[in-house]
């Protein structure tokens, strides 16, 4: 019964670490302009939550192929693991969708500074003559 209080209580600080800084508009430690470092922290992001995502698929397959190895408490099992599963995919749909429009960002940027430079590099524009 301790076992699964604390794996309750690690389930639910876990889950807050990973969803709170995804669900927050602003990324602590990253300037909002800086769109290469964010899209590397949603990377992070969603890999840290595929694997925790893999883990409770794992878990449920578990539980399914022997569910008299849980008892009573199984079904608990069953239904906390299935909510974290969910949760951890939509964790992860965000996180891919935030690193790629991070990404596009950046491209987008960096061309319209190469455009940039070419144009102020064309001799035919200069004002001097």
């Amino acid at each position: 019964m301790k076992a699964q209080k604390f794996l309750t209580l690690i389930s639910v600080l876990t889950f807050s670490l990973i969803v709170l800084p995804v669900l927050a508009v602003e990324v602590e430690g990253i300037d909002d302009n800086n769109h290469a470092a964010l899209t590397q922290y949603y990377e992070n992001v969603a890999k840290e939550t595929e694997a925790k995502l893999q883990k409770n698929k794992a878990a449920l397959e578990e539980y399914e192929t022997h569910p008299y190895y849980y008892g009573r408490q199984g079904q608990e099992f069953k239904s906390h693991t299935a909510a974290n599963i969910r949760e951890y995919e939509e964790v992860l749909t965000e996180s891919l969708n935030s690193a790629d429009l991070h990404k596009k960002i950046t491209m987008d940027l960096d061309n319209s500074a190469i455009k940039k430079a070419r144009v102020d590099l064309d001799p035919s524009t200069s004002a001097i003559r």
